[in-house]
């Protein structure tokens, strides 16, 4: 068996606040009210360049007191990521929360597709 362990020192990349505005200003936003909420792709794949296109989408969530239901871990920030049709997030939240779905790329140029998520009620 093969594994990797990814230091929360050595392997973290530092982002500096003003590039997390931009990224938070960049993202299709919503904000959360105290709930229950369940996220999942609606529809829609993604692709960069040539690559085969996928259901797949990352997620910042920020700004209030939420449990995200994987992890049953109170706080106020984590990165999740919606991958396929049958995956979901579900946070309790208990303070106004932002969620904010993005992709990462060095080259957005030669991207395709547009991602739905949709925010249900639970």
């Amino acid at each position: 068996m093969k594994e990797i362990t990814v230091n929360s020192n050595e392997n973290c990349l530092q982002v500096a606040q003003e590039e997390m505005d931009k990224l938070q200003n960049k993202s299709a936003s919503a904000t959360l009210e105290p709930g229950t909420y369940v996220l999942r792709i609606k529809d829609g794949e993604f692709s960069y360049g040539d690559s085969i296109a996928e259901p797949f989408v990352l997620i910042w969530i920020y700004g209030g007191k939420f449990i995200n239901l994987k992890t049953n871990v109170e706080t106020k920030a984590t990165w999740s990521s919606l991958n396929g049709y049958d995956d979901t997030i579900t946070l309790v939240v208990k303070e106004n929360t932002n969620i904010s779905g993005l992709f990462l790329d060095v080259y957005k140029q030669d991207n395709t597709g547009n991602i739905v998520i949709s925010i249900l009620d639970a």
